[in-house]
């Protein structure tokens, strides 16, 4: 087959539905400044509250760096397609945004299971707690989450934009993703799709077998050991934490698990905005702004600047 060298894609996005595209930007404008300003406060609170330096929060506080990264690789660009009439992104442009998603994502995985794990310890463990999750081993794990992305981002994006692509550059999505770009190659892609079910599983089940058996330890220890207000404490935070991890796995499995042909059009699309803009929005507010450690170095905060 003839090839044309492809210099730039068309984001399709949303334009099956021209008549709400000001609504659709409204919406996910608001959503963007909502959830960045969430999680720069957790970010802030950990920085100047003492008692929030511990290993959860400081677990939180990259999370957090991680969702506001995530959330800016995608969604400015999205905003932008909405307004525009050209709704394009140049061919490196593309493989950029591609990379940071993947890395971006991949990062947040690992981080979900230390978050996981931190808890296990913290709940099974509480007198070696201190030993375990020493400071190092904390930055060990988030700096262990940021190199396992980077590793996965660089290799399926060098995979994915190493195939030839046909005179079609009309991505239907509104940011680069692997499915429907693979759509768009004019070469068997089996090799590609074998590799990325390899990663899925490696980057999403690892991860996910490991925060499912953390809670699943956690859960065993407070029906066993404790007293009916702590598990009512216990089960609290574990339900709002295992909802953020289906949240996030739930979404971003079925999308990379499917076999190729099970790619549907708005079903593509609305898996995407769960775990690109939903869950990002979501997750501040129950991980950490209902939290009463939150709460209570809110209110410390305040009394110490009405103070000064």
């Amino acid at each position: 087959r003839n090839f044309t060298k492809i210099y730039e894609f068309i984001l399709v996005g949303f334009s099956d539905v021209l008549q709400v595209q000001d609504v659709l930007f409204t919406v996910f404008f608001c959503t963007l400044n909502i959830s960045l300003l969430a999680h720069m406060f957790i970010i802030l609170l950990y920085t100047f509250s003492p008692n929030l330096h511990t290993p959860m929060y400081f677990f939180l506080a990259n999370f957090s760096l991680i969702e506001i990264c995530y959330l800016s690789t995608i969604v400015p660009k999205m905003l932008i397609n909405l307004l525009s009439q050209h709704k394009t992104i140049t061919f490196y442009g593309c493989a950029i945004q591609m990379c940071c998603f993947l890395l971006l994502g991949s990062a947040e995985c690992y981080m979900l299971a230390a978050m996981a794990y931190d808890r296990y310890n913290a709940i099974c463990h509480p007198l070696l707690y201190n030993n375990i999750m020493k400071r190092v081993i904390c930055i060990m794990l988030v700096i262990g989450s940021w190199l396992t992305g980077t590793i996965v981002g660089i290799l399926q994006t060098v995979l994915i934009f190493s195939l030839p692509f046909c005179d079609s550059n009309r991505i239907n999505n509104f940011y680069c993703d692997i499915p429907p770009l693979m759509s768009l190659a004019c070469t068997e892609t089996q090799f590609n799709q074998i590799v990325m079910l390899i990663i899925t599983f490696v980057i999403i089940l690892g991860p996910f077998t490991l925060t499912v058996i953390s809670y699943g330890n956690i859960i065993w220890t407070i029906i066993k050991h404790h007293s009916a207000g702590m598990r009512k404490k216990a089960f609290s935070t574990c339900t709002s934490h295992l909802i953020v991890v289906s949240l996030f796995y739930g979404s971003s499995s079925i999308m990379y698990l499917r076999p190729r042909s099970n790619y549907g059009k708005n079903e593509e699309k609305f898996l995407s905005l769960i775990y690109t803009i939903f869950a990002p929005l979501v997750n501040p507010f129950i991980y950490s702004l209902r939290n009463n450690d939150v709460k209570n170095a809110v209110k410390m905060l305040v009394v110490k600047f009405k103070i000064q």
